[in-house]
């Protein structure tokens, strides 16, 4: 039996199990990456999938701070795309 592993939303402070979250790294080279299943090493900050997600992140540079490095549009373009299809998946 695989134990389910809970991480916070950067977001709303909830505690969601990490199958249904997005993860974005940062590794020590500085560089950032959104990922869905496969777990790179780095500091991560873990995003739950909500309509709302992506204006709360870009209002209060939660990424920013989680990761402590500055975001590139090109990540937020990509994290939006990937939120509006795992809201449209899980029907939220």
């Amino acid at each position: 039996m695989k134990k389910t592993v809970f991480r916070l939303d950067i977001v709303s402070h909830n505690l969601y199990p990490t199958d249904e979250m997005i993860r974005v790294v940062r590794n020590n080279e500085g560089q950032v990456f959104i990922q869905l299943s496969k777990r790179l090493a780095g500091r991560g900050a873990y995003i739950y999938p909500q309509v709302d997600a992506l204006q709360k992140i870009k209002k209060y540079h939660l990424l920013e701070k989680a990761l402590k490095v500055n975001i590139s549009e090109d990540i937020y373009q990509e994290l939006e795309q990937i939120i509006n299809e795992e809201v449209k998946k899980h029907g939220e």
